[in-house]
């Protein structure tokens, strides 16, 4: 299963952590993991490249992790609920392959 886990500081989201793989199909066919990794890549990608706003970025094998300042997080907030309302929904569609839930930022 995919856990996506949305942090919010001071009611305001500032980044995101994606966990695993989905599980829905063989690994390389699996298309909700497709799915999530692209949306995610597209989000990430947004907010360094086509916005121009450093991020805290840690990615490897199954774990992408994307952390904003809080004024980072306000340029980038309709970036970050764009890709926190697609991920919702797709948990609506696949409630056995991915998780999403919300905390507080820490530093692991």
């Amino acid at each position: 299963m995919t856990r996506s886990k949305f942090f919010i500081r001071q009611g305001i989201l500032v980044g995101f952590e994606l966990r695993g793989h989905s599980g829905f199909g063989c690994f390389g066919r699996d298309i909700v993991c497709a799915a999530v990794s692209s949306a995610a890549l597209m989000t990430a990608n947004t907010i360094t490249e086509i916005m121009g706003v450093p991020a805290d970025i840690q990615e490897r094998e199954g774990f992408l992790r994307v952390i904003l300042t809080d004024s980072q997080a306000n340029r980038c907030r309709d970036v970050l609920e764009g890709f926190r309302l697609h991920l919702s929904e797709m948990q609506k569609q696949y409630p056995h392959n991915i998780k999403v839930i919300y905390g507080g930022v820490t530093n692991a």
